[in-house]
């Protein structure tokens, strides 16, 4: 990953390289709206399984700017749909997924028949992280 620390990368995968639940904020007419969210982190992106009509992709889809936090970690970022969980192109990430989230993921919540299930993409664009007593700011984009 560009411009992150190899000590700081490696806290990250260690904390949410797994499955992980953090808080996702969106920003709809300028009102902040906050939900917690299964995902797991990967190379400067955290990955998430939901459904293209939830309110979080509508305010996703019309403002990507969204915030994430997790255990001693902030970070903004763009969300981006990348579509239905089975189209060929998402194979890669869903086998991931299917691995990560192995313990719930099959367990009746979930249709992947149903086209509107996808996988979105948050791509982090900077953060601070919190390890060993000191502060690390991160700027993903370098």
């Amino acid at each position: 990953m560009k411009g992150v620390k190899e000590n700081v990368e490696k806290v990250i995968v260690e904390r949410f390289g797994k499955d992980s639940l953090i808080a996702l904020a969106t920003v709809e007419e300028g009102v902040p709206h906050v939900r917690t969210v299964d995902g797991y982190y990967d190379n400067g992106a955290f990955y998430v399984l939901t459904y293209t009509l939830s309110n979080k992709m509508r305010q996703i889809a019309k403002n990507p700017v969204v915030a994430i936090s997790g255990e001693w970690f902030t970070a903004h970022g763009t969300g981006t749909n990348l579509g239905w969980f089975c189209k060929k192109e998402n194979e890669p990430i869903a086998n991931k997924m299917n691995t990560i989230f192995a313990a719930w993921i099959n367990n009746g919540h979930n249709n992947f028949e149903d086209e509107n299930t996808c996988i979105l993409r948050i791509d982090l664009t900077d953060g601070v992280l919190f390890s060993d007593g000191r502060r690390y700011e991160i700027d993903f984009t370098k």
